[in-house]
């Protein structure tokens, strides 16, 4: 161990060697000084870091250059070098800002007569256009952001587009989609369509689609128009509550607000007032010719051409209905059944044990269609009613599970079921719930699927996530119980089998 005096220093001593090493760190200040700005100093960079760990205030701007660009050029017009007229109003703006726009950058850059005039009369064609829509729209170019009122937007997209402000249109087209609801979306498709906005249209669709049956609506079906309702009606996609029949009977009930329109009551009672319409109309007119024959049914026809008559013949009580209501064309149906009654055969006699083979453009045209509400979470387990060719499915919603079992032991008559040993379909299976606006909260999709069941045989459909639903929840299923047929010969074996019988 050293003495005491080696192991502490002395006052002096410190106060020295402090003294030294300040007037080493001022030489070395100094040197960094001296040397060239883009030279590498480490303590100014000890002196960033040190600054980076420490909450430094900033002074806030008391008005944005923005705000004062649009306070002090746009609305108070200072400096202004043009004026523009329209809808008995007057804007007193600027070339350099108006040349943001397609329309005006054309105007002031061509050998129009306009590139050198002061003041301009603007002609407005479209009545969508109003002051309010071109003041927020001339707004837009001297501001950073614009808010659009879903109210308003349809006005603004107008004048937007008129000017070809592109990034305005394309904002306007965000604010539809986002707010589609049952009172928009027949206006904001009627707008997309006229200004070419796509993908508006196609979302106003999507919401139709999920919308039309499971959220029925009398002032959305006395809007809604044949072209639109035609797209919706072929549609594999269509939300279909609970059968093919009801996608029928929401179409009668459509026409009857359609050619009814000052029709006022809850839509529970708009079912029995259209039957009681057709059927005093019959009475009164003794008329035995179908409505879409007629002049008043004509316009209906292209849209009714499209429910999938093949389910709704399947059912004794829905079958009675078409024939009571008298809307569709005999041979409509005469059609219907003798395809049918071929599929029967078919089945009955061993040659069509279902679709083996993938065929989506025919599971798109001709899958049966239907869905079921699931108010709250539970167990479920029902059947879609109607003869499916010998295939009674059951579906069972448990434990977060829904199954598809091919039931063949209880039934109320033995040609009700097909006792073969397989039998194969082909589906998909939809989920979606939907909030207040009818807007998707969660959905999920099975997709396009082929399956072979045998004889009492359960397969799990979909295993569920708890964490991704809510209810009430909307199951809707597409199936295709036999085997497309392109057209109403026989097939080969069929023909070979009609030989063997005459020879």
């Amino acid at each position: 161990m050293g003495s005491l005096g080696s192991r502490f220093q002395s006052p002096s001593q410190g106060l020295e060697e402090a003294a030294e090493g300040t007037s080493t760190s001022r030489k070395h200040n100094c040197e960094c000084k001296k040397r060239k700005r883009n030279a590498q100093c480490d303590c100014d960079s000890e002196q960033e870091e040190d600054d980076a760990l420490l909450d430094t205030p900033r002074r806030k701007k008391l008005k944005s250059t923005s705000r004062y660009i649009y306070q002090t050029l746009f609305l108070n017009g200072e400096n202004s070098d043009i004026r523009i007229s329209a809808l008995g109003q007057e804007w007193n703006l600027h070339k350099v800002y108006l040349c943001q726009s397609g329309y005006f950058s054309s105007m002031f850059s061509g050998s129009w007569k306009e590139s050198n005039m002061m003041e301009i009369n603007l002609e407005i064609p479209d009545q969508n256009i109003d002051t309010e829509a071109l003041q927020v729209v001339f707004g837009s170019l001297y501001r950073d952001d614009v808010l659009i009122k879903p109210s308003r937007v349809v006005s603004i997209l107008a004048a937007a587009c008129m000017l070809q402000l592109d990034g305005l249109i394309q904002q306007c087209g965000e604010t539809m989609k986002e707010n589609i609801s049952a009172k928009t979306v027949c206006g904001y498709y009627a707008c997309a369509s006229i200004y070419g906005l796509d993908s508006v249209m196609k979302k106003c669709l999507e919401w139709l689609l999920n919308n039309l049956m499971t959220h029925q609506n009398v002032d959305l079906m006395k809007e809604l128009g044949a072209e639109v309702m035609e797209q919706l009606i072929q549609s594999s996609d269509l939300f279909v509550m609970q059968v093919e029949m009801d996608v029928y009977t929401a179409l009668k009930k459509w026409m009857f607000v359609q050619l009814n329109p000052s029709w006022d009551g809850p839509i529970k009672q708009l079912l029995a007032d259209a039957d009681a319409w057709l059927c005093k109309r019959r009475t009164d007119l003794c008329e035995k010719e179908p409505f879409l024959n007629t002049d008043e049914g004509a316009p209906f026809r292209s849209v009714f051409k499209y429910v999938r008559l093949q389910y709704i013949i399947n059912d004794l009580a829905s079958a009675r209905i078409l024939e009571r209501d008298n809307i569709l064309p005999p041979d409509w149906l005469t059609s219907v059944y003798k395809n049918q009654w071929f599929a029967m055969l078919r089945t009955e006699f061993d040659n069509d044990n279902g679709p083996q083979e993938a065929n989506k453009e025919e599971f798109e045209l001709s899958s049966m269609r239907c869905g079921r509400k699931l108010t709250k979470d539970g167990d479920y387990c029902w059947r879609w009613t109607g003869f499916n060719f010998g295939f009674d499915l059951l579906v069972t919603y448990t434990n977060r599970f829904i199954v598809f079992k091919r039931n063949t032991l209880s039934q109320p008559c033995g040609g009700a079921v097909s006792l073969q040993p397989r039998r194969h379909l082909a589906y998909r299976l939809r989920l979606a719930s939907f909030d207040s606006r009818g807007k998707l909260v969660c959905s999920r999709s099975t997709g396009y699927q082929l399956l072979t069941l045998e004889k009492d045989q359960e397969y799990v459909v979909m295993n569920l996530d708890s964490r991704l639903l809510s209810f009430p929840l909307y199951v809707c299923c597409n199936f295709l119980y036999t085997s497309p047929q392109s057209d109403n010969r026989p097939d080969s074996s069929e023909q070979e089998s009609t030989a063997r019988i005459v020879s």
